[in-house]
């Protein structure tokens, strides 16, 4: 008997961080296990007037009428941004087998066994006609998981065909900040929320200076750190907490940042993001040779100066490695979509603390 090749899939794969920049859309092939090939990546800002609607929404456990016209709009955004992307490299609906659909998190505390992620997936499937594999989180945190994060195994399919020595940290800062710890081995990916990422600097910058984010980091370049509330900030319960953890972008409370200047509260918000991805350092089941940077958080250099003076180890952008740290979670979530119509695994216990490797998502069929 032949042997079976697994097959490939092109997919499109959507993002939309809790920093509520707007919507990431990557088009890559893949067989959901070890072959990925990035093939396109465009990015769609949100319109002030949604970002406004789904910044309205976060912390929210009940559905209002506001949210499912938020929700609406959101989803529309996406059909968008899809029809855009595929006018843009001239793909037909028969040239895509399935879109890989996060959705907008505004809650997430599976603490209390909670995550949710606004999308309507069955209204994008009659937009685009193309099947929507959608709600990734859930069943993680039915099964007692945390929910987050679910990118490490497609960090580990990337690692493992850019030949990486191992074992190396993939550092994803976006609104909240992730790791993930690897050795090469799917069972031994090892992942979890550092603590704050992008959303502390940016929400400050917002309300002192109307700007959405402290461009080239130049707010926090002019001030200065200050160590006794930087030192309080640490003692948060979060990072006494071992693996597997992963937080909501509304766990920290920074009103001490009244005392000081603009330039200075930028610095310390700054070097508490830093600091408290390094303090994560220590969970690591053994020492990486480089971390390597995806996110928003790798385009601000006094960020990425803040960590290579913590880290024992070369700090560098993704690209480094010739990956597009745009586009990589766009990509994860077009990878997981395949998994998960193959019924593989998307969380692992050293991920997302599950007990077992359990696959997720939900897939709705609309093709036209």
């Amino acid at each position: 008997m032949g042997m079976t090749l697994p097959r490939l899939y092109n997919v499109i794969g959507l993002m939309s961080g809790t920093s509520l920049d707007g919507i990431d859309v990557a088009w890559i092939e893949t067989d959901g296990i070890s072959y990925v090939r990035p093939l396109g990546f465009l990015y769609f800002p949100y319109s002030e007037t949604l970002r406004n609607k789904i910044r309205l929404c976060f912390g929210a456990k009940v559905r209002t009428q506001s949210i499912n016209e938020t929700e609406i709009d959101l989803t529309m955004a996406h059909a968008d941004a899809i029809q855009k992307m595929m006018d843009h490299y001239s793909l037909t609906t028969k040239d895509i087998d399935m879109v890989g659909f996060h959705g907008q998190t505004i809650t997430h505390d599976p603490d209390h066994g909670f995550t949710w992620q606004l999308g309507h997936a069955d209204l994008l499937a009659v937009h685009t006609g193309l099947p929507v594999v959608y709600d990734f989180r859930t069943a993680d945190v039915a099964a007692g998981g945390q929910g987050a994060p679910l990118i490490p195994i497609y960090h580990q399919a990337r690692a493992v065909s850019s030949d990486l020595s191992f074992p190396v940290a993939i550092l994803n800062i976006g609104g909240v900040s992730n790791v993930t710890w690897m050795d090469g081995r799917e069972d031994g990916l090892f992942a979890f929320d550092c603590g704050p990422g992008n959303a502390l600097i940016d929400d400050y910058v917002l309300k002192s200076t109307g700007a959405r984010f402290d461009k080239d980091g130049q707010i926090a370049f002019s001030g200065k750190v200050h160590p006794p509330i930087l030192s309080r900030w640490l003692s948060h319960p979060y990072f006494q907490k071992p693996p597997p953890k992963s937080l909501d972008r509304g766990a920290w409370d920074v009103d001490d940042l009244s005392e000081l200047s603009c330039a200075d509260a930028v610095a310390t918000l700054t070097g508490f993001t830093a600091a408290a991805i390094a303090d994560g350092v220590r969970y690591f089941p053994a020492p990486v040779r480089g971390c390597y940077v995806t996110g928003g958080g790798r385009l601000n250099p006094a960020l990425m100066d803040a960590l290579s003076k913590r880290f024992e180890c070369p700090v560098a952008p993704v690209e480094s490695l010739g990956w597009n740290g745009d586009a990589l979670e766009a990509e994860g979530f077009a990878y997981l979509a395949v998994r998960s119509v193959l019924g593989l695994p998307l969380s692992y216990p050293g991920t997302t603390g599950v007990p077992y490797a359990r696959t997720g998502g939900k897939i709705t069929s609309h093709r036209a």
